[in-house]
Protein backbone atom coordinates (compact mmCIF):
# COMPACT_ATOMS: atom_id res chain seq x y z
CA UNK A 1 0.00 0.00 0.00
CA UNK A 2 1.20 3.23 -1.39
CA UNK A 3 1.74 6.20 1.45
CA UNK A 4 0.80 9.47 -0.47
CA UNK A 5 1.14 11.69 2.37
CA UNK A 6 3.34 14.64 1.77
CA UNK A 7 3.03 13.93 -2.38
CA UNK A 8 0.60 15.46 -5.06
CA UNK A 9 -2.35 13.99 -5.16
CA UNK A 10 -2.67 11.78 -8.22
CA UNK A 11 -4.29 14.20 -11.01
CA UNK A 12 -7.34 12.60 -13.26
CA UNK A 13 -9.94 13.59 -15.26
CA UNK A 14 -12.98 11.38 -15.51
CA UNK A 15 -16.76 11.84 -15.79
CA UNK A 16 -18.82 12.08 -12.35
CA UNK A 17 -22.26 12.92 -11.04
CA UNK A 18 -23.50 15.69 -8.89
CA UNK A 19 -27.04 15.65 -8.22
CA UNK A 20 -29.15 15.82 -11.55
CA UNK A 21 -26.32 16.09 -13.66
CA UNK A 22 -23.59 14.61 -15.44
CA UNK A 23 -20.14 15.50 -15.64
CA UNK A 24 -18.05 14.72 -18.61
CA UNK A 25 -14.31 16.06 -17.50
CA UNK A 26 -14.29 16.44 -13.53
CA UNK A 27 -11.09 16.94 -12.16
CA UNK A 28 -9.71 17.94 -7.97
CA UNK A 29 -7.32 20.25 -10.23
CA UNK A 30 -10.25 23.28 -10.22
CA UNK A 31 -10.17 22.93 -6.36
CA UNK A 32 -6.48 23.97 -6.21
CA UNK A 33 -5.41 26.90 -4.62
CA UNK A 34 -9.37 27.46 -3.79
CA UNK A 35 -10.35 24.47 -0.81
CA UNK A 36 -9.25 21.78 0.73
CA UNK A 37 -10.63 18.54 -0.39
CA UNK A 38 -11.74 15.00 0.89
CA UNK A 39 -11.80 12.16 -1.49
CA UNK A 40 -12.93 9.19 -0.32
CA UNK A 41 -13.25 5.87 -2.04
CA UNK A 42 -16.09 3.75 -1.55
CA UNK A 43 -16.67 -0.45 -3.07
CA UNK A 44 -19.43 -0.33 -4.88
CA UNK A 45 -23.10 1.75 -5.43
CA UNK A 46 -26.42 -0.07 -4.65
CA UNK A 47 -24.87 -1.65 -0.99
CA UNK A 48 -24.85 -2.19 2.20
CA UNK A 49 -21.86 -0.21 3.91
CA UNK A 50 -21.69 2.46 1.39
CA UNK A 51 -25.19 4.10 1.90
CA UNK A 52 -24.19 4.83 5.18
CA UNK A 53 -21.23 6.52 4.67
CA UNK A 54 -22.34 8.29 1.63
CA UNK A 55 -25.35 9.55 4.08
CA UNK A 56 -23.36 10.58 6.76
CA UNK A 57 -20.93 13.17 4.43
CA UNK A 58 -24.03 14.52 3.33
CA UNK A 59 -25.33 14.91 6.75
CA UNK A 60 -22.01 16.56 7.64
CA UNK A 61 -21.83 18.97 4.46
CA UNK A 62 -22.22 22.02 6.27
CA UNK A 63 -19.37 21.02 8.63
CA UNK A 64 -17.30 20.22 5.88
CA UNK A 65 -18.26 23.36 3.84
CA UNK A 66 -17.20 25.62 7.04
CA UNK A 67 -13.83 24.33 6.93
CA UNK A 68 -13.46 24.92 3.14
CA UNK A 69 -13.79 21.93 2.74
CA UNK A 70 -15.10 19.74 -0.49
CA UNK A 71 -15.97 16.49 -0.49
CA UNK A 72 -15.95 14.03 -3.76
CA UNK A 73 -16.60 10.48 -3.76
CA UNK A 74 -15.53 7.67 -5.88
CA UNK A 75 -15.91 4.32 -6.86
CA UNK A 76 -15.47 1.93 -9.50
CA UNK A 77 -19.34 1.70 -10.93
CA UNK A 78 -19.78 3.99 -14.06
CA UNK A 79 -21.61 7.43 -14.17
CA UNK A 80 -24.89 5.77 -15.14
CA UNK A 81 -24.92 3.71 -12.00
CA UNK A 82 -24.19 6.49 -9.45
CA UNK A 83 -26.91 8.88 -11.41
CA UNK A 84 -29.34 6.32 -10.87
CA UNK A 85 -28.61 5.50 -7.05
CA UNK A 86 -28.76 9.39 -6.65
CA UNK A 87 -32.08 9.66 -7.65
CA UNK A 88 -33.10 6.42 -5.87
CA UNK A 89 -34.96 7.25 -2.72
CA UNK A 90 -33.13 6.54 0.62
CA UNK A 91 -36.14 4.14 2.02
CA UNK A 92 -35.12 2.02 -1.30
CA UNK A 93 -31.70 1.65 -0.59
CA UNK A 94 -30.55 5.10 -2.84
CA UNK A 95 -28.47 7.94 -1.52
CA UNK A 96 -31.46 10.63 -3.27
CA UNK A 97 -30.36 14.25 -1.55
CA UNK A 98 -26.18 13.54 -1.74
CA UNK A 99 -25.32 16.74 -3.68
CA UNK A 100 -21.70 16.33 -3.47
CA UNK A 101 -19.78 15.10 -6.42
CA UNK A 102 -19.03 11.04 -7.27
CA UNK A 103 -16.50 10.34 -9.39
CA UNK A 104 -17.44 7.15 -12.03
CA UNK A 105 -13.67 5.19 -12.08
CA UNK A 106 -15.04 2.71 -14.09
CA UNK A 107 -11.27 2.01 -15.86
CA UNK A 108 -10.09 1.66 -12.66
CA UNK A 109 -7.19 3.61 -12.91
CA UNK A 110 -7.87 6.31 -10.17
CA UNK A 111 -8.51 3.55 -7.95
CA UNK A 112 -4.96 2.62 -8.99
CA UNK A 113 -3.66 5.75 -8.42
CA UNK A 114 -4.28 5.87 -4.88
CA UNK A 115 -3.52 2.51 -4.33
CA UNK A 116 -6.85 1.44 -3.06
CA UNK A 117 -7.81 -0.95 -6.09
CA UNK A 118 -8.56 -4.44 -4.54
CA UNK A 119 -7.98 -7.72 -6.89
CA UNK A 120 -4.83 -8.15 -9.13
CA UNK A 121 -4.56 -8.77 -12.50
CA UNK A 122 -2.41 -10.90 -14.09
CA UNK A 123 -1.23 -13.00 -17.65
CA UNK A 124 -1.93 -16.88 -17.04
CA UNK A 125 0.34 -19.55 -18.53
CA UNK A 126 -1.69 -19.37 -21.88
CA UNK A 127 -1.10 -15.46 -22.25
CA UNK A 128 -4.54 -14.69 -21.31
CA UNK A 129 -5.38 -11.89 -18.42
CA UNK A 130 -6.85 -12.96 -15.58
CA UNK A 131 -8.26 -11.55 -12.26
CA UNK A 132 -7.64 -12.37 -8.82
CA UNK A 133 -10.33 -10.70 -6.54
CA UNK A 134 -12.58 -8.10 -7.63
CA UNK A 135 -11.49 -4.98 -8.92
CA UNK A 136 -13.08 -2.51 -6.64
CA UNK A 137 -11.98 -0.08 -4.49
CA UNK A 138 -11.12 -0.45 -0.54
CA UNK A 139 -12.48 2.45 2.19
CA UNK A 140 -9.62 5.02 1.44
CA UNK A 141 -9.87 8.58 2.05
CA UNK A 142 -7.47 11.79 1.37
CA UNK A 143 -7.76 14.70 2.56
CA UNK A 144 -5.59 17.04 0.65
CA UNK A 145 -4.76 20.94 1.05
CA UNK A 146 -5.29 23.77 -0.84
CA UNK A 147 -1.69 23.22 -2.65
CA UNK A 148 -3.18 19.28 -4.20
CA UNK A 149 -0.41 17.89 -1.31
CA UNK A 150 -2.20 14.56 0.21
CA UNK A 151 -1.58 15.47 4.26
CA UNK A 152 -3.73 12.93 5.73
CA UNK A 153 -5.20 9.08 4.17
CA UNK A 154 -6.43 5.73 6.20
CA UNK A 155 -7.73 2.79 4.56
CA UNK A 156 -10.19 0.38 5.35
CA UNK A 157 -10.88 -2.95 4.64
CA UNK A 158 -14.53 -3.18 2.41
CA UNK A 159 -16.70 -4.08 6.25
CA UNK A 160 -15.51 -1.85 8.22
CA UNK A 161 -17.32 2.02 7.92
CA UNK A 162 -14.83 5.06 8.94
CA UNK A 163 -15.81 7.95 11.54
CA UNK A 164 -16.98 11.21 10.34
CA UNK A 165 -15.99 12.70 13.17
CA UNK A 166 -12.34 11.70 12.97
CA UNK A 167 -12.38 13.08 9.47
CA UNK A 168 -13.31 16.52 10.82
CA UNK A 169 -10.79 16.56 13.83
CA UNK A 170 -8.01 15.73 11.63
CA UNK A 171 -9.43 18.44 9.35
CA UNK A 172 -9.87 20.45 12.38
CA UNK A 173 -6.04 19.53 13.15
CA UNK A 174 -4.21 20.60 10.09
CA UNK A 175 -6.12 24.03 9.82
CA UNK A 176 -4.66 24.56 13.28
CA UNK A 177 -1.24 23.58 12.40
CA UNK A 178 -1.42 25.93 9.39
CA UNK A 179 -2.94 28.74 11.18
CA UNK A 180 -0.98 29.01 14.43
CA UNK A 181 2.21 26.44 13.56
CA UNK A 182 1.45 24.67 16.94
CA UNK A 183 1.38 20.84 16.52
CA UNK A 184 -1.60 18.76 17.47
CA UNK A 185 -0.99 16.00 20.16
CA UNK A 186 -3.44 12.37 20.44
CA UNK A 187 -6.92 13.04 20.63
CA UNK A 188 -6.51 16.89 20.44
CA UNK A 189 -9.96 18.46 19.73
CA UNK A 190 -10.86 21.59 18.05
CA UNK A 191 -10.49 24.38 20.91
CA UNK A 192 -8.11 21.84 23.14
CA UNK A 193 -4.39 23.43 23.33
CA UNK A 194 -1.62 22.39 20.93
CA UNK A 195 2.01 22.43 21.48
CA UNK A 196 4.75 24.35 19.58
CA UNK A 197 7.51 21.86 17.81
CA UNK A 198 10.31 22.61 20.54
CA UNK A 199 11.32 21.58 24.13
CA UNK A 200 9.92 24.56 25.60
CA UNK A 201 6.68 24.52 24.00
CA UNK A 202 6.40 20.86 24.50
CA UNK A 203 7.53 21.15 28.23
CA UNK A 204 4.88 24.09 28.80
CA UNK A 205 2.16 22.32 27.42
CA UNK A 206 2.76 18.64 29.53
CA UNK A 207 2.64 21.19 32.69
CA UNK A 208 -0.55 22.61 32.34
Amino acid sequence: MSVLVGKKAPSFTAKAVQGQKIIDEFSLDQFIGEKYVVLFFYPKDFTFVCPTELHRFQEEIKEFEARGVQVVGCSTDSEFSHWAWVNTPKNQGGIEGVTYPLVADINKTISQDYDVLAGETYVNEEGSVEIDGELVAYRGLFLIDKAGTVRHQVVNDMPLGRSIKECIRVIDALQHFEEHGEVCPMDWQKGDDAMTANHEGVSEYLSK
